[in-house]
């Protein structure tokens, strides 16, 4: 057998093979030669928990497709409704599926008048917005009870479309919250990204029409972050649906994952990062902290890529025409600046530290009006799609709940002391 491993308990000298599919192995079959023997994977960097359809990613050639289809052409092509239809379904659509599919997230964009007056102001004024969203996500499932019914697939077209109708809506009431503003209602007359922004920025004109440049650039952004293979909130995803729970607890789930600054809020921190060098003058020294390790060059490396992140050269592509629409952000400068050090330094090109899709995002996000505390918000939106596609595909594999196992480093066994005999 060519394609497989061999792995040998040198402690009884049995030898295993293990077939190599599709890049993987199956070490269940270390189980069966050495049982009670655990492979030992901290933040699980080597171990593949599923099979998945969705996204290929090849860190070291860098590249990224959905279902096939390289990220480059449907950034270029495509729109965001589009690629969820492709994630979730397997293929494009037809004219006519994209329009059925159009119409039917657009005429779902409202939420429940309750959810709207009860619950969303019932947050104190300075919420964070993700906190308000990952909450509001959880509480429809208790508007839509029928949604734990996963084993019917129009049941769960019904939730999945309402996840990524309402995103946006719960989204832009979260940030009007945040600042004693009135929620604005969807308009259906508008595109998902246009209406987003409708919903954000509509103070009391009859009908906000977004700049198309910006409507444009917001969609592109959302399909650069539909998906992006098994990651810490899409594992998270797959892990809390493979209980059977309702996709709304475990899209939550996920949005508390994406919430941690080492997911999620990667692009805000490229903006402190960028404010904090403040100038021009001071990107050389701070590249040399950096090579020093006194500090941290935010936006480089990934922990997948290890070439240059294919998203990354899109965004840098259309931060130049938002650019032209808002005016250029005064971080810019600095920022290509520390690029081109970065690309031309050893230091940097030895370790794979090239720009990822965050490196320009921030920048994009704060030149558009976007506040910090809402890019992860945006995060959210963009990602929904490819969190239901894993779920689907997870309840329609039947894959086994998740139960991975430990090491165990602690005490032996010992014995119970009384209170009164204790030291």
């Amino acid at each position: 057998m060519t394609d497989s491993i061999t792995i040998t308990d040198n402690r009884t000298g049995q030898s295993v093979d293990i077939p190599v599919v599709n890049g993987g192995v199956d070490m269940n079959a270390i189980q069966k030669l050495m049982p009670g023997t655990w492979v030992l994977d901290p933040g699980f960097g080597g171990t593949a928990s599923t099979e998945s359809a969705i996204t290929e990613l090849d860190g070291a050639k860098g590249f990224l497709r959905y279902r096939g289809y390289p990220i480059e052409q449907l950034a270029d092509q495509s729109t965001f409704l589009e690629v969820c239809y492709l994630l979730l379904v397997g293929e494009l659509p037809t004219a006519e599926q994209l329009g059925n599919w159009t119409h039917e997230v657009t005429y779902h964009t409202f939420v429940h008048e309750n959810m709207r007056k009860r619950f969303m102001e019932g947050f104190h004024h300075d919420a964070h917005p993700m906190g308000m969203l990952m909450s509001a996500i959880a509480a429809l499932s208790t508007f839509y009870p029928e949604a734990k019914d996963i084993e019917d697939a129009e049941n769960r077209h019904r939730q999945i479309n309402r996840l990524i109708s309402k995103g946006p809506t719960i989204a832009a009431m979260a940030y009007r919250a945040s600042l004693g503003m009135p929620f604005n209602y969807p308009d259906n007359s508008l595109s998902y990204p246009e209406n987003f922004l409708s919903m954000m920025w509509k103070v009391a004109e009859p009908q906000y029409r977004p700049n198309p440049i910006l409507a444009r650039a917001l969609d592109v952004l959302l399909i650069l972050h539909a998906d992006h293979e098994q990651n810490c909130s899409t594992t998270t995803m797959r892990v809390v649906g493979s209980s059977h729970a309702d996709p709304y607890s475990a899209a939550a789930a996920a949005t508390g994952a994406l919430y941690g600054p080492r997911h999620g809020g990667a692009n805000e921190a490229v903006i402190h990062m960028l404010t904090e060098i403040g100038s021009y003058d001071n990107i050389e020294p701070f590249v040399e902290s950096v090579k020093k390790g006194e500090g941290r060059l935010m936006g480089f490396g990934h922990r997948v890529y290890k070439a240059y992140d294919p998203r990354a050269r899109i965004v840098k592509e259309h931060a130049d025409e938002v650019f032209e629409v808002t005016g250029k952000n005064p971080l810019l400068d600095i920022a290509l600046k520390l690029e081109e050090i970065a690309l031309s330094d050893d230091y940097f090109k030895d370790r794979n530290l090239y720009p990822n899709v965050d490196f320009y995002t921030g920048l994009i996000y704060q030149a558009m009006g976007f506040p910090l505390d809402m890019f992860t918000v945006l995060f959210t939106i963009g990602r929904m799609p490819g969190w239901l596609a894993h779920w689907q595909e997870l309840v329609v594999q039947d894959q086994r709940i998740s139960r991975p196992r430990q090491v165990y480093t602690g005490e032996p066994e010992r014995q119970y002391i009384p209170l009164a005999d204790r030291g």
